[in-house]
């Protein structure tokens, strides 16, 4: 299967982060949350692809614990900036012989980016919990990110979304 049979098959949508996603479960059970707006869903589940024509997804963070699955086609690496100012870069995949991981955890507050290197598509699945919301999710700025980690400016500027 190739990319736009992915996308017209799983009816991926573009992403405004880069990429293409659809949202594939919302809990309909609520749970109170201190945020904006009060209640988010328990869970949300989505399908996300990177594709060799929209490769990267740009840096952003959210307040909510973030599982990523891999599920078919290239690897993705994650870059990770932690809130105590650690950078860490994951790949995710299969090859768990070259050190790709099947699965990765992105705790809530963590700004990440993605990036498909090489291949023509990576999907993944994405477990939100609580659920996403966009008001729950932040998208880096330059300005904000160099003040933030200026030891990493170099590594991240490429993801900050111009």
């Amino acid at each position: 299967m190739n990319k736009q049979e992915l996308i017209g098959r799983l009816s991926l949508v573009e992403h405004i982060e880069g990429g293409y996603f659809v949202e594939t479960y919302r809990s309909q059970q609520d749970i109170s949350t201190e945020r904006t707006g009060s209640n988010r869903s328990v869970m949300t589940s989505i399908y996300y692809l990177l594709t060799d024509d929209r490769p990267i997804d740009c840096l952003h963070k959210n307040r909510s614990d973030i599982m990523h699955y891999f599920h078919a086609g290239s690897p993705i690496t994650y870059i990770l900036l932690t809130p105590d100012g650690q950078f860490q870069k994951v790949k995710l995949g299969l090859d768990l012989a070259n050190g790709e991981v099947p699965q990765l955890l992105v705790p809530g507050g963590y700004w990440k980016a993605a990036t498909l290197e090489a291949g023509e598509f990576g999907l993944i699945g994405e477990a939100v919990a609580p659920g996403f919301d966009y008001r729950d999710m932040e998208v880096a700025t330059s300005e904000a990110i160099r003040l933030e980690f200026p030891t990493f400016w170099g590594e991240v500027a490429p993801f900050i979304r111009k």
